[in-house]
C-alpha cells in the first residue's frame, strides 16, 4: 500500500509546532533528510511544502494529509475539508493604527489606506461594515507601513502583539482568529484512518489528563 502523505510548511513557526504535534503521535521526523521524508517505522511521508501551495496538493489528491493555518484557507477561500482544528499555532488577524493618531474604531477607516498581507479577508470584513477603504498589499513587515507613510492602519496577524506595539501600533479591532488545521484530500483510503485514529487515541487521552 502506498504511504500516507503529510505535507506540513516548510519553514516558520507552524513547521516547527506542526512536527512537535507529529511527533505526540508517534510519528518522527529526520530534520537531516530532503523535502519528502518518510518516518521511521510508520508508512508515512512528511512533504515541506510553501503554506499556500499546500491546499492545491492536498486537493488535487497528490497529499493525502495537510496541516496549515485557517488564515491562508480563508483567504483563498480554498474549498478543502477541514478535518479536524488542532489547538496551536493560535493568531488573530487584527486591525490596528498608531497609537497617537485618530483612527480608533471601524468607521473611522472611511476613505483610509489600509496596508496588509490578506487583502481578501479584509475586504470582506470591510464591506460586511459597510466601510470604503484602499487596501493595499503587502507581502510582509505590515507593521512598519503607518511610519513610511505607506497606509494610515495594518491589517496584520498576531500571536502576542509584541511587534506591533513596538512600532507604536495598538489594536482596535479583532477581523478574525486562526489556528492550526488538518486538512484532508478527496480520494478516500483504507490508510487515511490509521492517522485520524492516532488524532483521536491523543485527544482522548489529553482530555483524560486535565
Amino acid at each position: 500500500m502506498k504511504n500516507l502523505s503529510i505535507a506540513i510548511q516548510k519553514k516558520g513557526h507552524l513547521k516547527d509546532e506542526s512536527l512537535i504535534f507529529l511527533e505526540s503521535l508517534g510519528i518522527q521526523y529526520d530534520q537531516n533528510q530532503g523535502l519528502i521524508t518518510t518516518c521511521p517505522k510508520t508508512n508515512i511521508d512528511i512533504i515541506l511544502l510553501r503554506d499556500d501551495d499546500i491546499p492545491n496538493y492536498v486537493n488535487n489528491n497528490l497529499i493525502d494529509f495537510g496541516i496549515i493555518g485557517e488564515d491562508v484557507i480563508k483567504e483563498r477561500d480554498d474549498r478543502v475539508k477541514i478535518v479536524r482544528k488542532l489547538g496551536f499555532s493560535k493568531c488573530k488577524l487584527i486591525l490596528a493604527s498608531p497609537k497617537k493618531g485618530t483612527i480608533k474604531n471601524i468607521q473611522d477607516l472611511q476613505n483610509k489606506k489600509i496596508a496588509t498581507s490578506y487583502p481578501n479577508i479584509l475586504k470582506k470584513f470591510l464591506d460586511k461594515n459597510g466601510v470604503r477603504s484602499t487596501i493595499i498589499q503587502v507581502s510582509g513587515s505590515t507593521e512598519i507601513a503607518p511610519q513610511l507613510n505607506l497606509a494610515d492602519a495594518v491589517c496584520d496577524l498576531t500571536q502576542t502583539g509584541n511587534t506591533l506595539r513596538e512600532c507604536g501600533l495598538e489594536q482596535f479591532s479583532l477581523v478574525t482568529k486562526s489556528e492550526a488545521v488538518l486538512i484532508q484530500s478527496p480520494t478516500n483510503k483504507l490508510n487515511k484512518q490509521s492517522l485520524l485514529e492516532k488524532i483521536r487515541q491523543y485527544e482522548n487521552n489529553t482530555i483524560s489528563t486535565i
